[in-house]
């Protein structure tokens, strides 16, 4: 039987084969499209990665400056060193040339030029631009220069622990270099040459160039002329003083500025020790924001603000030291331990009396006193812009007795950072808490500029308390009222002497002495703090260990910022060293300190013996009124 195909069928079979045309051409558009538009971009990467070989080309890192714009940390270009061993023709006479420019040893060269199983090989690392010329006229084949650069900080070791330093490839690794990294870092471009699968450039080979981009520039609220100030005399203080380190910072009370701050001993950023990792971690670490310490007496401004701001004393409140508190059925002693006899509040404070600081503490009573230190900031981190801060070290409130509130209220059983001291400090003197912070702005390579402000975290004080505190401060380092700390300036102050523990007991013979101090006391816009670790002399009390220093230091802000003193003739009248030193060694205490106050000399007494075996100054030497003398008994 014949099949007739009709043209209704003939015209289905057609549309069906032009279906089945058409949904091939849609696969074939279907593949261009995604080969071409969604794998395009990734196929035209990998492509190009086959027939070019690539350089990279480091961006700059971004420059550290300080508040007035100088730079502390930069950058400069320098270049690396490769090699394709594929193209190098003579490798003997390449690695001898290579070697002789870098200082690189012969062997080990000769094998990376002889490799020809990779691309390249590195050869040298951030090499100078001027032998990286000679290396480039020398015209060595298959020797490749890519651009980098090296950090350099042109004040070596200014502010070592608090810039910090960068790895060789560019990556800060410590300081702020290591917090503001991601800001800091740049975008590396690149450079392609355009070659054979095997890496073999090609005759008339074109190379293109595509520059990086530089990182943000970050301005920090550092003072590098202040810095410098307080540099030189922590490492005079470190030097004389015989310590195991010293560390120092000025803030501006009224925003939380980071003026400056030093750790000593340090290192010169531009040649970190690398091979002793050990002096390396030690001299990096900031010290002012990662360790503790136990105040001391400076710990007592805290104890009489909130006193004061409680209203339960005044400043004319008499008080009796005998030399010692019972507390909880044990004797708790003042530093002299002959006793204070009858003073004022004002006089307990400038004669940094522990007992009536006991008395204070244990009117307040646990709660309120830790209700006060929370407020001030005692216990937790400032939230500087810093890694590693550390929170301070107190007591589980539910844990303390009254023997343990009685040591907290002058400055023991606590510990604190140099930076939660310094900030809180500033606290008590503004009436209003800042967060400390050392960067004032970060600005972009294309020129946008973010600025950082101060931020207050609370209210501490009324203005009243933390007036009267400037003022008892300025008592306190103003011997008896004799003279300024400096001649013809209203400074306000306080010093620490505090021991140091070792496995849970005091370390004998080990201290940190301290002295904390604002300037001008009648509205602070500088406020120092000076630590000195374990002085080495024999001598380590605050007053004869930090605050000599304290005063260069503070002398040395007034002659930088032009400060012109008041009532200088007057004071420097008095500072005439007219009192000529007796012979104290032998005599009894009573019979000693009888002598001191007679010809106006001030004295502190390290023992409880009843003789004096020692004396810090020599019989015969002149001394100024209310200089301090130091026996031992």
């Amino acid at each position: 039987m014949i099949k007739k195909f009709t043209i209704t069928s003939l015209q289905k079979r057609l549309l069906c084969i032009i279906c089945i045309i058409a949904f091939l051409f849609l696969c074939i558009i279907g593949k261009l499209f995604f080969v071409q538009i969604i794998q395009g971009e990734d196929l035209q990467m990998r492509a190009i990665s086959q027939w070019t070989r690539d350089l990279p080309i480091s961006g700059l890192r971004g420059k550290i400056l300080d508040t007035n714009n100088n730079i502390l940390a930069s950058s400069y270009t320098s270049f690396n060193v490769y090699v394709r061993g594929s193209n190098v023709k003579s490798p003997e006479a390449v690695t001898q040339t290579l070697c002789n420019y870098l200082n690189l040893d012969y062997d080990t060269v000769y094998e990376k030029v002889t490799k020809t199983n990779v691309s390249e090989t590195l050869i040298a690392q951030q090499v100078d631009s001027n032998v990286a010329k000679e290396i480039l006229s020398a015209n060595l084949d298959g020797i490749y220069l890519s651009e980098t650069s090296t950090r350099q900080y042109p004040y070596n070791d200014l502010l070592t622990s608090v810039l910090g330093f960068t790895t060789i490839d560019n990556v800060g690794q410590a300081g702020l270099e290591a917090y503001y990294n991601n800001f800091l870092t740049g975008t590396d471009g690149q450079t392609l040459t355009e070659s054979t699968i095997t890496g073999v450039e090609l005759s008339n080979a074109t190379t293109s160039y595509i520059p990086g981009i530089a990182g943000c520039d970050i301005t920090l609220t550092i003072d590098v002329e202040i810095q410098q100030i307080l540099e030189d005399v922590a490492q005079k203080a470190l030097e004389e003083q015989q310590a195991k380190g010293v560390t120092a910072i000025i803030m501006n009370p009224k925003n939380g500025e980071i003026v400056s701050m030093v750790s000593k001993p340090s290192f010169d950023l531009n040649n970190p020790p690398r091979d002793d990792v050990e002096k390396l971690l030690a001299y990096s670490k900031n010290i002012n924001i990662v360790d503790v310490y136990e105040p001391g007496s400076t710990f007592k401004l805290f104890t009489i603000s909130a006193a004061l701001s409680e209203g339960i004393t005044s400043l004319d409140e008499k008080f009796y030291d005998p030399g010692y508190r019972i507390v909880d059925g044990e004797k708790i002693k003042c530093w002299r331990t002959s006793g204070h006899g009858s003073q004022t509040l004002v006089e307990g404070l400038c004669n940094s009396c522990n007992s009536v600081f006991m008395d204070l503490g244990l009117r307040l009573g646990k709660e309120k006193l830790y209700e006060y230190l929370e407020k001030f900031g005692i216990g937790q981190a400032t939230g500087v812009d810093f890694y590693g801060e550390s929170s301070g070290i107190m007591m589980d409130i539910n844990n303390i007795k009254n023997v343990d509130l009685a040591r907290i209220s002058f400055g023991q059983a606590i510990a604190v950072t140099p930076l939660q001291m310094i900030t809180s400090v500033c606290g008590l003197l503004n009436g209003t808490l800042y967060q400390p912070h050392f960067v004032k702005s970060i600005t972009s390579a294309d020129g946008v500029t973010r600025e950082f402000g101060s931020v207050a975290i609370r209210k501490v004080l009324d203005k009243e308390v933390s007036s009267q505190l400037s003022m008892l401060m300025e008592q306190v380092v103003s011997t008896k009222g004799l003279y300024s700390f400096v001649p013809g300036y209203r400074i306000g102050g306080k010093t620490g002497t505090a021991q140091k523990y070792e496995d849970g007991h005091v370390a004998s013979g080990k201290y940190v002495s301290s002295f904390i101090g604002c300037y001008p006391v009648e509205d602070p816009e500088y406020v120092l703090l000076l630590c000195v670790d374990e002085p080495g002399t024999g001598v380590y009390y605050g007053s004869m260990v930090a605050a000599p220093y304290a005063k260069q230091i503070f002398s040395g802000i007034f002659t930088y910022k032009n400060i012109a003193p008041t009532n200088l003739n007057e004071d420097l009248e008095k500072l005439e060293p007219n009192i000529e030193v007796p012979n104290l060694i032998g005599m009894s205490i009573t019979q000693a300190v009888s002598t001191l106050k007679k010809i106006k000399l001030e004295f502190e007494i390290d023992g409880e013996g009843g003789f004096v075996t020692w004396q810090s100054v020599p019989a015969g030497e002149m001394l100024f009124a209310g200089a301090i003398i130091m026996l031992k008994t």
